[in-house]
């Protein structure tokens, strides 16, 4: 018997470029809130940009505390223009503190929230955990959720489709942030959401391949790639969605060096590290500091993506 869903009222927000946005700090590691709000007014810059996602990978959630991270989204909220659509991450190993999160998101003004999966996941997870996690969050808060699929090389982490299945059947649930980072399995999920809840959001958000999976099918993206250069994601985004393969083949020619240089080198440093680094190169935040324990960029690292950035300013 097949079970029917309705539309999810929240879908239709979930398409387009929705920029991951980093968090910079001071000196002390507290958060510059001048900077912060520069950054994103920079980014909302760009007419296309959809929406925002806030306190994600790139905004180092792991790192931040539960106030730090409601803070953020007071102050992206106070900066973006009115209506623009925010998704907060959700991040914690507990599923208690992940609900006051949604709970303090809600208050803040998201839109939606993204619930990251706990890191201890990666040793191993079974479906009805994940699904209570889920539900346990979702039961104290009015907002939608964003299921997040990690990518491939996460392991345990990543969703198996049986759990996918079963996340996306929740009626709290609105999209899936598609970060599997490896395009077959991109297609699988893509698939199996869009036969069960064909109502739901599938964004692409494996920087390194935006325009594979955007031939594929998707509706849209969130994507820390748009927090560095958001006009050239929304190029890429505008001339797939058009058709204009070869426009979006020009795209995705001149993000590809940029994408490699930040997301696919394993050189002990995280892509937020190089976003940020990148960020500063181009004077658009005073400091590419991360927290502890990620890890600053090396001379040579920089001088690397100043190379590849040149090209695109």
């Amino acid at each position: 018997m097949t079970t029917s869903f309705e539309p999810h009222p929240a879908a239709g927000r979930l398409s387009g470029i929705h920029a991951a946005t980093i968090c910079p700090f001071n000196a002390d590691f507290t958060v510059d809130e001048a900077a912060l709000q520069q950054h994103v007014a920079t980014v909302a810059a760009e007419s296309r940009i959809a929406g925002f996602l806030i306190n994600g990978h790139a905004g180092e959630n792991a790192q931040l505390s539960c106030e730090a991270m409601t803070r953020v989204l007071h102050l992206v909220r106070e900066t973006v223009p009115p209506g623009m659509f925010i998704t907060a991450g959700v991040y914690s190993e507990s599923t208690r503190e992940a609900a006051e999160q949604a709970r303090n998101a809600e208050k803040a003004g998201a839109d939606a929230l993204l619930v990251f999966p706990p890191n201890g996941w990666a040793l191993g997870q079974d479906v009805e955990t994940v699904v209570a996690h889920h539900a346990g969050i979702a039961v104290e808060t009015g907002l939608p959720l964003v299921l997040y699929q990690a990518p491939v090389a996460a392991g345990a982490m990543a969703y198996r489709p049986d759990t996918l299945e079963a996340l996306v059947k929740l009626p709290a649930v609105a999209g899936v942030k598609e970060g599997s980072w490896e395009v077959a399995t991109y297609e699988e999920n893509w698939r199996l959401v869009n036969r069960i809840r064909p109502d739901l959001s599938v964004m692409a958000s494996g920087d390194e391949h935006l325009l594979t999976c955007y031939m594929i099918g998707t509706t849209g993206s969130q994507v820390s790639l748009a927090a560095v250069v958001p006009g050239l994601v929304c190029d890429l985004f505008e001339a797939a969605s058009a058709g204009d393969w070869a426009g979006a083949r020009a795209a995705h020619e001149r993000l590809y060096p940029l994408a490699v240089a930040i997301y696919r080198k394993r050189s002990g440093v995280t892509p937020t590290a190089r976003l940020k680094a990148c960020l500063h190169i181009l004077g658009l935040i005073p400091s590419a500091r991360v927290l502890p324990p990620n890890r600053q960029l090396e001379r040579e690292e920089l001088h690397a993506l100043e190379l590849v950035l040149r090209p695109l300013f």
